[in-house]
């Protein structure tokens, strides 16, 4: 299995594809690990060289709680493979790092695709009564060090969506979003802190003017359709799609849809 030894982490990564393609850097979502992107990976290294990673505190990357950089554990990989420049596609908290990697490394990102992210500092009060309760309980959870019961409920709120039960989802989708986040259960409270970017992309997203994709799910939170409809107003580039029927992860709920969501964008913009 390989892994890039950097300063207090082994950042466990996977290629897919042929390297000399047009090449695809795919960033997980906190509720999940880089395995996520199965159900899109072959469909995606027909014509690209793919590279995905498990972040700091997730999956099989092995890190020591030292403060670090997402941007700067996203360029050691790409240097390490020798990847001039890519289209970067990021989920949830993988969105929020794609955004900084092209504010931060503009000559190294020649696409963004966002699935159901918020830049970082991004403000809203769009949040709901019943959002404000479910993420009392999830403080109240990590607060407790009840880390099981806390991932099943990230899982609940997020994945599934304030508004739907796992009585209202495919069973399969259901025990695929459990399996993805209790893939992170060893890690625990042994969280590196990320340094978070400064200033924040929030503000400043229309400096991106590489081509764009913004998604969302219709029955996300409140504040990831706030941010939905921000960064498609504020990227230069930036065209949308809402998944009507998905919550936060939809290339796992919907996995076909996405494919043809993604590989669509990307031939339309010779990426």
């Amino acid at each position: 299995m390989p892994h890039l030894d950097v300063f207090g982490a082994s950042l466990y990564y996977e290629t897919d594809g042929v390297p000399g393609s047009p090449p695809l850097l795919l960033v997980h979502a906190g509720v999940a690990t880089l395995r996520m992107w199965d159900e899109q990976v072959t469909a995606l290294a027909r014509e690209h060289y793919v590279i995905r990673y498990d972040c700091r505190g997730f999956g099989e990357t092995e890190a020591q709680a030292l403060p670090y950089s997402d941007v700067d554990d996203a360029i050691a990989i790409l240097d390490h493979l020798g990847i001039d420049s890519m289209t970067v596609i990021g989920a949830s908290r993988g969105g929020r790092i794609a955004i900084d990697l092209a504010l931060v490394h503009p000559d190294r990102v020649r696409g963004l695709v966002t699935l159901c992210s918020n830049p970082g500092g991004f403000e809203s009060d769009a949040e709901t009564s019943r959002e404000k309760e479910l993420f009392a309980a999830l403080d109240e959870l990590e607060a407790a060090g009840e880390w099981e019961k806390l991932l099943r409920a990230e899982v609940e709120l997020w994945d599934f969506g304030p508004l739907r039960s796992a009585d209202d989802l495919d069973p399969a989708f259901v025990a695929r979003a459990y399996t993805l986040a209790m893939a992170n259960i060893d890690h625990g409270s042994n969280q590196p802190p990320a340094l978070p970017l400064d200033p924040p992309a929030f503000g400043r997203v229309d400096a991106i003017t590489v081509p764009a994709l913004v998604t969302v799910g219709a029955f996300d939170i409140a504040e990831m359709l706030a941010a939905y409809e921000y960064l498609l107003a504020t990227l230069p580039q930036a065209t949308g799609h809402v998944f009507p029927s998905a919550a936060h992860l939809p290339n796992v709920e919907f996995p076909g849809e996405t494919e043809a969501v993604l590989t669509g964008w990307l031939k339309a913009h010779a990426l």
